[in-house]
């Protein structure tokens, strides 16, 4: 009696710990479904310059302010990935079908301080594709190389 009140307890205790407003098994298979999506959607440096130009592309870089701030590709808005969220969305890019290009911290070589590294399997690159993807976005393309920022081709601007 005693060892079963103590596995009902255990019981208990584990569900009073759920959260519905989080959902690990569907963000996995989420993140699943956004890195198959994702796979054709790299692009390189002339790419993501030619498309960055064509009416209706967004740039979004989802890095701190502080760091957009600093040093940010010309003409991206930012979008803080901690404040990515229903509202923020719908606010800066009201329709899930606009074109949106994204960089990181891990596409620019050399700049340290600017866009410091993170680990590959930590990119930002990686969260803000599936929280895009999550969200209903599907036109959404990645700056694929590293690329040196002192031989970039693309224009950068500080805030």
């Amino acid at each position: 009696m005693v060892r079963a009140l103590a596995l009902f307890c255990g019981l208990g205790t584990a569900l009073a710990q759920g959260n519905p407003a989080i959902d690990m098994p569907g963000h996995l298979r989420i993140a699943q479904e956004a890195a198959a999506h994702r796979a054709t959607r790299r692009v390189t440096q002339a790419e993501f310059m030619r498309m960055s130009r064509e009416p209706g592309t967004v740039i979004l870089d989802a890095r701190s302010r502080e760091k957009y701030d600093q040093l940010h590709v010309k003409g991206a808005i930012n979008l803080s990935f901690p404040d990515i969220a229903v509202e923020t969305l719908r606010s800066a890019i009201p329709h899930t079908g606009t074109r949106i290009l994204i960089y990181c911290n891990n596409n620019f070589a050399n700049a340290e301080g600017l866009f410091p590294a993170k680990l590959a399997s930590a990119s930002l690159n990686l969260s803000t594709y599936i929280a895009l993807y999550n969200y209903g976005y599907r036109n959404v393309y990645e700056l694929g190389p590293l690329i040196d920022i002192r031989s970039s081709q693309l224009e950068f601007e500080r805030r």
